[in-house]
């Protein structure tokens, strides 16, 4: 058996749940983690090896950090390797420099053994985490009316209330969740959303931090 033919085997039988929940935006995922101890047994049981590692690579005037995971054949020498890559951000709201550059370790490491191991980690936290009723609808075409963004009195609001929690990475969530760089980006609608969900997470969290 060479090592695409236990790869295939690790791809089928591997079963990598999303066992993480994200309180704030109320959808779950996977991480790093999971699938490392999902596949474990399926390594000895292959007779495989994984490993991943990650390094910094400078593309014009922005970090990246490549991450590579590759399997190796331990009954010959076959290797299968696999590369992802995540960019480091400037800056991130509650986190040191340390923390930023570990956050983007962790994701390109994440997809880098989605990559390897045939995972698809898409997610849409407003839809394919909230249940799905089973129906399907024919797509509504697009409002060319114009979209009213958020106030200005919401946008210091939530981001009072995100200054309040510094390390809750309130900030990270809000982009995930409503799938925006910052929150002046937010339409009226989102933005009263995510600031009612705020307030319910400053009461839940007051005086803990």
């Amino acid at each position: 058996m060479n090592i695409y033919e236990k790869l295939g085997i690790i791809q089928s039988k591997l079963k990598a749940p999303k066992g993480q929940y994200n309180s704030f935006g109320k959808y779950k995922y996977r991480s790093c983690e999971d699938i490392l101890e999902a596949v474990k047994p399926l390594l000895a049981e292959t007779k495989t090896v994984l490993s991943v590692t990650d390094r910094m690579e400078v593309v014009g005037d922005r970090i990246y950090v490549r991450a590579e995971a590759h399997l190796n054949d331990c009954e010959d020498t076959g290797e299968i390797t696999t590369v992802a890559y995540a960019r480091e951000e400037e800056s991130k709201k509650g986190m040191d420099s340390s923390q930023v550059t570990g956050a983007a370790s962790s994701y390109a490491r994440k997809y880098a053994l989605n990559g390897l191991f045939c995972i698809d980690d898409n997610k849409d936290s407003d839809s394919t985490n909230a249940g799905s009723s089973g129906k399907t609808s024919a797509k509504k075409p697009e409002s060319k009316e114009p979209v009213e963004m958020i106030t200005s009195e919401n946008v210091m609001s939530i981001q009072n209330i995100i200054d309040k929690y510094p390390n809750s990475n309130l900030f990270e969530q809000i982009k995930t969740r409503f799938k925006v760089d910052d929150a002046k980006g937010l339409t009226k609608e989102k933005g009263q959303k995510c600031l009612k969900m705020l307030i319910e997470y400053d009461k839940q969290h007051s005086g803990k931090e």
